[in-house]
């Protein structure tokens, strides 16, 4: 009986331990489009980063991106928060209206950018996520010329 209460106490531990070297962090990225972020850190290195967004300034459609990123704290700025620069590369897909026909594109995503993690559950963020592949239609296929600067945006995420 004590070895399946320590076992069971062991269990626990593991599980809270594990719980807490996983924080994750969702809100939104407001750029060349507004978008929905969900950040999942994978150790005190390591970040998976997923967002979906909808066309905002330049056309209407839809995207999908998702990032490996790596973690570069900036400890010369520690105070009270958290500062880290991050790069990553992931891939994306989306879709767009362009004055009455749709393009498609998909790609390969890049990002670099730069976090505050405030000492309350609050995160901002300022990156740029290029999308770099073709753009296709029913009738040509090229690049995906949008894809370079309606990446950059600001992030807001509440941290869990």
């Amino acid at each position: 009986m004590k070895k399946k209460g320590l076992l069971a106490a062991l269990l626990l531990l593991f599980a809270a331990t594990a719980a807490y070297a996983q924080p994750r962090a969702i809100g939104g990225r407001i750029g060349g489009q507004f978008e929905v972020s969900y950040q999942h850190a994978l150790g005190s290195a390591n970040m998976v980063q997923a967002e979906l967004g909808i066309g905002a300034l330049w056309y209407p459609g839809i995207e999908a991106a998702a990032t490996y990123d790596w973690i570069f704290p900036i400890n010369s700025w520690q105070y009270k928060g958290e500062w880290n620069w991050y790069a990553g590369v992931g891939a994306g897909i989306g879709g767009y209206w362009n004055h009455g026909y749709g393009v498609g594109y998909v790609g390969v995503a890049g990002r670099i950018g730069v976090e505050y993690n405030f000492w309350f559950p609050l995160q901002l963020s300022l990156d740029w996520r290029p999308l770099i592949g073709p753009g296709f239609n029913n009738e040509v296929v090229g690049f995906n010329d949008i894809g370079l600067y309606s990446g950059i945006a600001l992030g807001v995420r509440y941290l869990f």
